[in-house]
């Protein structure tokens, strides 16, 4: 065998980055490949370059209406917007395939021209015959150098007869005629050198008498049109590697430098992340709700979470930190520390990073997003007090959706009481105990946090009582069990009014 090295001499570094992120609209992004396309961004911005969006959308059988408009729904949700792409047009569009039809055909012949590719005929009712006849022989059927001959082609036919099958309008495809004996030395820079044996390779299909290119033609038709300068894309891709260098060099155009994603794997177990895992799990797989799909945003992550756990998930830093803004994404990124095996989805992790970053936001900021909630509740409250509230319980929290459950005592007095904590707390002596605090509270003037807490510590002390059996039941009947923040701050908050009510209304229950 010939050794032919397809290595090709590193972009100028007068060359602009240029990435894309080409997505099918047939359904939601899956987080997969919203992933793909955070790569592709902070390639872009780390260098200084272009990140493209472009729909390959030339299957129209499988083409779901809105899919596009979620596919950049997504992106901007997630404030790694495309440079160019539909509705954004640059010097290489359109950016939808279903536009670019009229480009590709040109290409196909050219290939013809140059023997790089030819005509086939042959029928699906023929190429079936020869799959099963070649199953019966225990063998695979593979259309190439191996038997191209042998079959309805514009190789084994004449040219007259090829010429009168075309003017008959006969079906046909236009494949690609992959070189024998020879051996590819592919370089990826995720995964290194790659050496193919173009013995194994089929001739895949290009091009098809209905004027539709396939996914082979199109995308690299386009990445050449579109000055691609790296394809960063996922490793289900790496077979069709051999085939798009081969067609660069066919065309002999430069071809851009090639880095393969590792898979996102499931949780538990082996195999990639699925649709059904999360179904499975309880955690979302899709960027925004998708039909009876919930989405990371309408689960309450933060765009800044699900950015920072996508990022090192397959991508390692080389440094101990987890918790990165966009940023600093941009200002580290690089494909060398990208990992080739795939990497672990972790739901639990990415509660975390939310967790993280909510913790990092401003109470202001917050509490507008609490205040929805509360508004859906009926709950009419000034934004400061609700500030104040954030401020005390936003610690403890991992999504603002656990705010009203953490803070619902602050904005209504308890409907019932933790029944085991009742029976622990309340005591003979207690319901007597708790008229006396209340007493207290009714003569305090400056009703604030750390005065309540002075003068009611100091009278347990001249009572000669234990905390134990004060602070505990005085919890309880404030906010109905053992949970919440220093309890003089939810005095303080709540009000002597509202204070005092409390206390006197769990005496007349409690004592039921």
């Amino acid at each position: 065998m010939s050794n032919v090295s397809l290595q090709r001499n590193k972009h100028e570094m007068s060359d602009k980055v240029r990435v894309r992120f080409a997505p099918s609209p047939t359904g939601p992004l899956h987080i997969g490949g919203l992933r793909t396309a955070l790569f592709n961004y902070l390639f872009a911005k780390k260098n200084n370059g272009d990140f493209l969006l472009r729909i390959e959308d030339t299957d129209q059988n499988r083409y779901v209406e809105g899919a596009e408009q979620y596919i950049i729904d997504s992106l901007n949700w997630c404030n790694i917007p495309f440079d160019e792409g539909p509705g954004k047009e640059g010097n290489c569009g359109p950016y939808r395939q279903s536009e670019r039809k009229h480009l590709y055909k040109a290409y196909a012949l050219e290939l013809i021209d140059s023997g790089k590719a030819y005509y086939a005929f042959d029928t699906a009712e023929a190429l079936d015959a020869n799959r099963k006849d070649h199953e019966a022989k225990g063998k695979t059927f593979i259309y190439n150098w191996h038997n191209r001959l042998k079959l309805s082609n514009s190789l084994s036919l004449s040219a007259d007869e090829v010429q009168q099958k075309l003017d008959a309008g006969e079906d046909y495809v236009i494949r690609f005629k992959s070189p024998q004996d020879e051996t590819l030395v592919l370089q990826d820079i995720i995964r290194g050198e790659i050496k193919i044996d173009t013995n194994i390779l089929d001739d895949k299909v290009l091009f098809k008498s209905d004027g539709m290119p396939t996914y082979h033609l199109a995308n690299i038709v386009d990445d050449h049109l579109m000055e691609i300068t790296h394809v960063i894309r996922g490793e289900e891709w790496l077979p069709s590697l051999a085939l798009h260098q081969l067609l660069y060099n066919a065309f002999d155009w430069k071809a851009p430098q090639f880095a393969h994603l590792p898979l996102i794997m499931k949780p538990v177990g082996k195999g990639k992340l699925s649709k059904r895992d999360g179904e499975k799990g309880g955690f979302p797989v899709f960027p925004l709700s998708w039909n009876t799909s919930v989405g990371y945003k309408e689960s309450g992550f933060f765009p800044e979470a699900v950015v920072n756990f996508l990022a090192l998930l397959g991508w390692n830093p080389g440094t101990e930190q987890e918790i990165f803004s966009l940023e600093e994404l941009i200002q580290t990124f690089s494909l060398e520390r990208v990992n080739k095996s795939g990497a672990r989805f972790d739901p639990e992790k990415n509660n975390w990073y939310n967790q993280q970053w909510l913790q990092k936001k401003t109470d202001a900021e917050l509490a507008l997003i609490f205040a929805e909630d509360l508004k859906e509740r009926n709950v009419a409250v000034d934004i400061s007090f609700v500030e104040t509230v954030v401020s005390l319980i936003k610690e403890r929290a991992s999504f603002v959706s656990e705010f009203w459950d953490l803070s619902d005592y602050f904005f209504q007095s308890p409907s019932e009481y933790n029944e085991k904590t009742a029976k622990k707390q309340w005591k003979e002596d207690t319901p007597e105990i708790m008229a006396e605090v209340a007493t207290i509270l009714e003569s305090v003037s400056d009703y604030s946090s750390a005065n309540i807490e002075a003068i009611v510590k100091e009278w347990i002390s001249e009572k000669e009582l234990s905390f134990g059996k004060v602070m505990p039941p005085l919890r309880l009947i404030i906010v109905g069990d053992m949970k919440g923040p220093h309890l003089f701050d939810i005095l303080e908050l709540i009000g002597k009014e509202e204070s005092i009510k409390r206390i006197k209304t769990a005496i007349s229950t409690l004592a039921n």
